[in-house]
């Protein structure tokens, strides 16, 4: 079996379009998907401009709050969250949090993670690992790690898709990306500009 380690931060758009490209894998190739959290307010930290525009630190609430459905309730139960997230809400951004948390079946007490500071360290720790794996700091999210059958490893930034492949199609990108990222001495690889993420 190989294993996809995604790192993510959940208020990005685009990222929840390639965590369901990977959930469109994993159902036409032998791909395990583990969810680790990651933070473009940890990635943004120390700049003289604001990229994301949250002047008021809003990130820092989602992340917060799956890090702990990470720590405390388990890989199944991040996912399921993150994936009501997205799918309970209006599809222009994530859908409320209690809300969320109790359409994933966890405890809507959870919340009140994303208010304070307790589960920061969490979220760097995670962060960390994440951009260690690729390097430097000239990238976002998502990161994903392929550990293949042989042990091999491969790392690599995005895919960033604006629209969800299916099927064979998702098949195709997957191959192809690991053919790319694997290939020694490969740095980058940019498509035309973005467009709008369709994230419903």
């Amino acid at each position: 079996m190989t294993v996809a380690d995604l790192w993510f931060d959940p208020s990005c758009p685009y990222t929840w379009v390639t965590a369901r490209w990977l959930m469109e894998v994993r159902a036409v190739r032998p791909v395990e998907v583990r969810w680790h959290v990651m933070s473009l307010s940890v990635l943004n930290e120390g700049r003289d401009d604001d990229p994301e525009g949250d002047p008021e630190g809003y990130l820092w609430v989602p992340v917060r709050i799956c890090a702990a459905v990470q720590r405390d309730h388990g890989q199944q139960a991040l996912e399921r969250f993150y994936t009501a997230l997205w799918t309970t809400g209006t599809g222009d951004w994530i859908g409320d949090l209690r809300t969320a948390l109790g359409a994933a079946g966890l405890p809507v007490e959870l919340a009140e993670a994303g208010l304070g500071t307790g589960y920061d360290d969490v979220v760097r720790a995670s962060h960390a690992e994440g951009m260690a794996l690729i390097g430097g700091d000239h990238v976002g999210t998502p990161i994903v790690a392929v550990t293949r059958e042989d042990g091999e490893r491969v790392v690599f930034f995005g895919p960033v898709v604006s629209r969800v492949p299916t099927g064979e199609q998702a098949a195709r990108l997957w191959d192809g990306t690991l053919l790319v990222a694997g290939t020694p001495g490969f740095h980058e690889l940019k498509g035309r500009p973005h467009e709008e993420p369709h994230t419903m």
